[in-house]
């Protein structure tokens, strides 16, 4: 027996057909190997359960999201304890539609190009896919070196145009100028991070976010309330704590060797019928960041004007109503991440006219959102006072930026369904309805109201005319609500139809050097 045993464990084992076996341990690796291909394959879009892909990808989104905007906050906090003035909180929101135009130009070549290229491979079209990279690649260190310049050139009429009044105009200055010039860490680190969820490694994207945000809020403790560097360390801690996000991005592209597709110089070839391409697709996430630009500096002038009406003052304006705009941006984001990782489902399959999986993933994504929203609705109801306390706001400012807060986040449940609608149309290639859609809440709808409404509160409702201003947010939010509602019956219905009749889309326009054209040439 002991023999036999002896034997057994020194001979290899064998097949029916005399082949030798694979042994326990070759087995398990063999299996992981397995295991790990099928992750980084990214036609499993098309294959495996939705609900399971959804949360694979938007966890990881709405968790870099989360952690984006938690920086946004820390970061005011941190100046609002530096500043007790309230001077620090108010820059940033002075600041806040420079930093949204920064975020627009990363978006239409980052989103725009993974859109683009999510198409592509649900089409099977992968050398596209690097030549989408590759241009968006490009576009995005372009567009980096135009703002830098601008910064430049163009500081006192930028400043200007975004209401910064003369006491606060040295610090907003350097906070904007750093932060532009510098423009490049975040265009490129986070514009290609996209293309990494879309390439199937959802968790890696979420693990670039993560580093580069925790060491922005490393870097922003230091240099804020250790150096005591005021604004100018808020701005500098950014910069590098996005250069360190950079960082791992590039290395996915370029020296991985299990991504899909790779950051190639011979896809880097400017080609302009292909940029347009990309920068159409990414017309909606632009605009909609441009529009909140536009949006935000009509609410510095509507701030300031009301503000000195008021026993808070202009300042006190800025700050507390920048609260409540700062805390509803962190509760908005994880909407975002929950879109962004819904958009390669989206957009693979609509590729594939897969029209069942389409239908599924919105419902599914829509109902998360919606639930999404009613969490967050909770939250601020229940714990709207230290939220505030936390960002250094004490006595008549607290109490206004309580009731702020409150009135701000009433309609985010069905906010959540609006910003998957918007979504959707930009992931299935259209770009025209998607920022259409995104422009009802930021722009046609909430602009007219900030020049409305605040007026009526004063003379229908004797109240103080910055109650109008923060009211002006929600109303919006309905209206663009209902738009939204019509756009997607409209599409739900097509959808059916296509479904029905076993429709195929037609591929999707091919760059000039495609592989039809070289075997023309």
């Amino acid at each position: 027996m002991a023999a036999l045993n002896e034997a057994s464990l020194n001979d290899a084992p064998q097949m029916a057909d005399g082949s030798e076996g694979v042994s326990a341990p070759a087995a398990s690796a063999n299996s992981r190997a397995a295991r790990k291909a099928r992750k980084d394959d990214p036609t499993r879009l098309g294959r495996d359960s939705i609900g399971k892909l959804l949360v694979e990808f938007s966890i990881p989104g709405v968790i870099s999201m989360v952690f984006s905007s938690l920086y946004n906050l820390i970061d005011t906090a941190f100046l609002g304890q530096a500043l007790p003035d309230g001077s620090g909180v108010a820059v940033t929101t002075l600041a806040l539609p420079v930093m949204t135009i920064l975020i627009a130009c990363s978006m239409i070549a980052g989103q725009g190009g993974n859109s683009l290229a999510a198409i592509q491979l649900g089409q099977g079209d992968r050398e596209e896919v690097e030549r989408t990279l590759g241009n968006s690649a490009v576009l995005l260190f372009a567009i980096s070196a135009v703002i830098a310049v601008m910064a430049i050139v163009f500081i006192g009429p930028v400043l200007t145009i975004i209401g910064t009044p003369d006491i606060l105009w040295d610090k907003t200055k350097v906070f904007v100028q750093i932060s532009c010039i510098f423009f490049a860490f975040q265009s490129v680190g986070w514009g290609l991070s996209h293309f990494i969820r879309t390439a199937g490694r959802p968790v890696f994207s979420l693990m670039t976010s993560v580093i580069g945000t925790i060491m922005c809020i490393i870097f922003n403790y230091w240099f804020v309330l250790v150096l005591d560097w005021g604004v100018a360390g808020s701005a500098w801690a950014n910069i590098c704590g996005q250069a360190i996000g950079m960082v791992p991005v590039i290395w996915f592209f370029t020296a991985n060797k299990n991504t899909p597709f790779k950051l190639r110089w011979r896809c880097c070839k400017p080609n302009l019928r292909l940029m347009l391409k990309i920068l159409t697709l990414g017309l909606a996430p632009f605009c909609m960041q441009v529009a909140s630009t536009v949006v935000n500096i009509v609410f510095n002038q509507v701030a300031g004007y009301y503000g000195a009406l008021s026993p808070i003052g202009v300042q006190g304006a800025l700050a507390s109503l920048g609260v409540a705009q700062k805390v509803s941006w962190f509760a908005f984001s994880p909407f975002i991440g929950l879109t962004m990782g819904a958009q390669p489902l989206f957009g693979f399959n609509y590729g594939a006219s897969n029209w069942n999986r389409v239908l599924r993933t919105y419902k599914i994504t829509v109902i998360t959102a919606v639930i999404m929203g009613a969490f967050w609705l909770l939250i601020t109801r229940l714990f709207s006072n230290p939220i505030v306390v936390l960002f250094g706001v004490t006595g008549e400012l607290e109490e206004f930026s309580n009731i702020a807060l409150l009135i701000y986040t009433v309609m985010f449940p069905l906010v959540g369904f609006q910003a998957v609608g918007s979504n959707y149309f930009q992931a299935s290639g259209q770009p025209l309805k998607s920022a259409i859609l995104v422009l009802t809440r930021q722009v046609i709808f909430l602009i007219p109201f900030y020049f409305i409404i605040p007026n009526l509160a004063i003379e229908l409702f004797g109240v103080d005319g910055l109650y109008g201003v923060a009211a002006c947010v929600p109303a919006a939010d309905l209206c663009s609500v209902i738009v939204t509602a019509v756009f997607v019956v409209i599409e739900l219905r097509k959808l059916f139809r296509w479904r029905k009749e076993g429709y195929i889309l037609p591929k999707i326009m091919q760059s000039s050097g495609s592989k039809q054209e070289k075997a023309q040439s």
